[in-house]
């Protein structure tokens, strides 16, 4: 499978699961998606839970604990697909929490964008990141 087919694997399987729905005046979820894939070759996704107080998850903090709870822990891709069908970067949370993963999370793979096809390293939107020197012992 090419790079590119593979990405857009993870977007469509994104893309997928993204059917934004309110549960109650006080929550609604799925306009975002996310597809994770691990570095064993499996792919996790997950949606947005939003909250009226702030207690939410981002999809790709939702597929991650789907991965997680799967026995994986190791990222090696990440694509997210917004409301408006287009890649979206993780915000800053989920930047975080994936750096806290392990010492080689820096090298996991963000999707901007599909056509044409463009992608960062987390470390690359993480510089200078706090927490390396606790994970150099790893």
């Amino acid at each position: 499978m090419s790079e590119y087919e593979i990405w857009k694997t993870l977007y469509e399987r994104a893309n997928a699961v993204r059917k934004g729905r309110k549960l109650s005046p006080l929550m609604e979820v799925g306009s975002v998606g996310a597809a994770v894939l691990s570095t064993s070759g499996n792919i996790y996704t997950g949606i947005c839970i939003d909250t009226a107080c702030g207690m939410g998850m981002c999809a790709e903090r939702s597929a991650i604990a789907n991965m997680l709870t799967c026995g994986e822990s190791k990222i090696s891709k990440v694509a997210a697909v917004m409301p408006d069908g287009s890649s979206g970067t993780p915000c800053g949370v989920c930047r975080e929490f994936m750096m806290q993963l392990g010492k080689d999370s820096g090298s996991i793979e963000i999707l901007l964008s599909l056509e044409p096809l463009a992608t960062v390293k987390l470390k690359e939107v993480m510089p200078d990141w706090w927490g390396q020197r606790y994970q150099e012992d790893e």
